[in-house]
């Protein structure tokens, strides 16, 4: 169950970053940062926010064509607090200077 939960994770993120409006495919002489935002009626410490976006974090890494360890992405995460009942999950990509 749950290893089918983490594929459908992993290929709806890739899906969308692939979706998104203006999509294009990561230039591999540059470097990008990551921002995956959790929006949820409760917090989570830092380990558990991580963790609850590897899945999607692979997708991404998918979609973009770069192993999801390699320094050329800086992951980041955050957490905003959402409605009662009501998940969902924010990210943002953009180029940054290299290092």
């Amino acid at each position: 169950k749950s290893a089918v939960r983490k594929k459908a994770h992993r290929s709806t993120a890739m899906l969308l970053c692939r979706a998104a409006h203006n999509w294009q495919v990561p230039n591999p002489n540059k470097c990008y940062r990551v921002l995956m935002t959790r929006i949820a009626p409760r917090m989570l410490d830092s380990d558990n926010l991580a963790s609850g976006f590897k899945a999607a974090r692979d997708g991404i890494a998918d979609a973009m064509g770069i192993d999801d360890g390699s320094p050329r992405i800086k992951w980041d995460y955050s957490q905003e607090r959402g409605e009662p009942h009501v998940y969902a999950a924010r990210v943002r990509i953009w180029e940054v200077r290299n290092g």
